[in-house]
């Protein structure tokens, strides 16, 4: 059953979900208690939906029927920790919390649309973007922002963000997305001027210091600037074998970046490489460099050349950057039954480890890491339930610790 959806792992796994426009206030309502007494406990493995009401002190999960609201349904869409018990999920229409490492989970948020992206700035503070109904076959946003002050006990609108970026705030009032920075928590942006031929989204550290990748004449080029964009340095150039198709970039605060560039794809297989740099970019370190028959060389590299660290799997999975030092990264292997696999550096990119677990999930994965040892792996499927992982060893083994309900669209 699985093999209809292994054809679109790659594709899924690539895209930056993020998302729409406004709807009116009243959607922007608290829906459940933020304690943990009222949290929908982990689904129990059993060959029949579980039932329970949800007034009970200690609820056990209901099955998710149309309207039914007694557990979070996947897929799963957006994810982030505030530290490694408090954190949120977002899915079609909510946002959920726990404050056990997802341990149980409570509505915080019901509306429309979809929640494409969380960001905590700390446990009280965090963002959402929702992408509208009527904005969903739009590419670029706009997106509705709401924002939370308490933790999660409500959400409210507060602006919008103009882009798919990387959302992150650096502040209340001050936040990034791709080219975009505003400066009164959302309503209104401002757009750095970026370099010609960027590919992926540019991201900013802060109102000046910033990053874009460029191709031009058959290179790759990383570009840096310090003056909020009047002006573009070329801090790294590769010449690249192939055709790059997407950037992602990441950074554990300024001057440190790390860069994912992703080349050709084919036979199930997609082509990437990640470097690193903790200097501005002056000096740059491989950090992984995934080569394959199908795809081609890594970018930046030569055919033929097999040096550099491998990840796992044959295309690339999630990113998540924990500081200077600490990365991981997920890969996917869509012809594998279970194709989901686990990397990670603890040392800027000198060495790259990776987790003897291999995962079930054919969807999109979702990363998020409280500090170099703690962090959670949330695993989408398209006809089997979603399920949180978590570890304590910096990735190295993964335990499970929820399974979500089935939207009722996947059970059709």
């Amino acid at each position: 059953m699985h093999m209809k959806w292994r054809g679109l792992l790659s594709l899924s796994l690539s895209l930056l979900i993020l998302g729409g426009c406004g709807a009116n206030k009243q959607e922007g309502t608290v829906t459940g208690q933020t304690n943990a007494s009222s949290y929908i406990q982990p689904v129990e493995q059993s060959t029949a939906a579980p039932q329970a009401t949800t007034n009970s002190p200690n609820p056990s999960p209901a099955s998710q029927g149309e309207g039914g609201d007694a557990l979070p349904a996947g897929p799963i869409t957006a994810l982030r920790l505030a530290d490694f018990d408090k954190g949120w999920i977002g899915g079609n229409g909510w946002i959920a919390g726990t404050d056990n490492s997802g341990a149980s989970w409570g509505y915080q948020y019901k509306g429309t649309g979809e929640v494409t992206q969380i960001f905590a700035l700390n446990d009280r503070q965090a963002w959402a973007t929702v992408k509208m109904e009527s904005t969903s076959k739009t590419v670029g946003g706009p997106l509705k922002l709401l924002h939370t002050t308490n933790g999660g006990i409500s959400w409210e609108e507060s602006g919008s963000v103009p882009n798919e970026g990387f959302l992150h705030f650096v502040s209340e009032k001050v936040g990034l997305s791709g080219s975009a920075l505003t400066s009164d928590g959302g309503k209104t942006w401002k757009e750095r001027n970026v370099p010609e031929g960027v590919t992926g989204e540019p991201y900013f550290n802060n109102s000046d210091y910033g990053w874009a990748v460029t191709t031009s004449d058959g290179n790759v080029m990383v570009k840096r600037t310090k003056d909020g964009g009047k002006s573009w340095d070329t801090v790294m150039s590769r010449k690249l074998e192939s055709e790059l198709n997407g950037a992602v970039i990441r950074s554990g605060g300024k001057p440190d970046v790390w860069v994912e560039l992703i080349g050709d794809s084919g036979m199930t297989q997609t082509s990437y490489s990640l470097f690193h740099s903790s200097d501005g970019g002056s000096q740059w370190t491989t950090v992984i460099a995934n080569s394959s028959a199908g795809g081609g060389p890594a970018p930046g590299f030569p055919i033929g050349d097999a040096s550099g660290p491998r990840n796992e799997g044959t295309g690339p999975g999630a990113l998540y950057v924990v500081d200077a030092k600490t990365a991981v990264m997920g890969g996917v292997c869509s012809a594998c039954d279970e194709p989901n696999t686990f990397g990670w550096t603890r040392d800027g990119g000198a060495t790259w480890h990776n987790s003897a677990d291999k995962l079930a999930g054919y969807g999109a994965q979702l990363l998020g890491f409280a500090n170099a040892d703690h962090g959670w792996w949330l695993l989408n499927d398209m006809e089997t339930p979603s399920v949180l992982y978590t570890t304590e060893d910096g990735g190295e083994t993964w335990k499970r610790r929820f399974e979500f309900a089935m939207s009722a669209d996947s059970r059709r």
